[in-house]
């Protein structure tokens, strides 16, 4: 079992009913899904970028992202429609708990100047939006080898129902929120 997925069962979910007083086991919330996104804007000249975009996120993510292609053309922009645009992938289950784990214990801290990540990037409904601007700060990517600094959007999915909920489990799951 995932080192986070321990912690969350034996000590953020009894403090998450503690606080907030849920009657049943299962109103406690857990993490869904986690969603990294890769866009890649020279990718309509360069197809060799998404390619690389898509390798170092597999590498990331430790599972085959899938490519996103444009779905209508945008003269502007030189886009056709089916012209491949970037990368993502969906993480579930231990993955994703491993992949939140070296998140918040590895890849963050490296982070230039980090102060802690913002507070106000929920949506709402209990779900963060984390947005990343390269990828070298994940120790699986060889800095010799990258072609491009990609930025990536990481999307946690989490069953609370308020943001509140949402910011208190993942502070309780080692979140580095920024002081106020």
């Amino acid at each position: 079992m995932a080192r986070l997925k321990e912690k969350y069962q034996k000590e953020v979910k009894p403090a998450l009913i503690k606080k907030f007083g849920y009657k049943s086991q299962m109103q406690a919330p857990r993490l869904v899904k986690i969603v990294v996104n890769m866009g890649v804007g020279e990718g309509t000249q360069d197809v060799k970028l998404v390619d690389a975009a898509a390798k170092d996120l597999g590498a990331i993510a430790g599972q085959r992202p899938s490519i996103r292609r444009a779905k209508k053309a945008i003269a502007n922009f030189k886009l056709k429609a089916g012209t491949p645009v970037g990368c993502m992938v969906t993480l579930r289950g231990d993955r994703m708990y491993e992949f939140f784990d070296r998140l918040v214990n590895v890849a963050i801290p490296r982070i230039r100047d980090f102060r802690g990540v913002p507070t106000k990037s929920f949506d709402g409904r209990g779900n963060y939006t984390l947005g990343v601007k390269e990828q070298i700060i994940f120790p699986e990517i060889n800095y010799d080898k990258v072609v491009k600094m990609f930025g990536m959007d990481i999307t946690i999915a989490t069953s609370a129902r308020t943001d509140e909920e949402s910011r208190e489990m993942l502070r309780l799951m080692g979140m580095p929120f920024q002081q106020k």
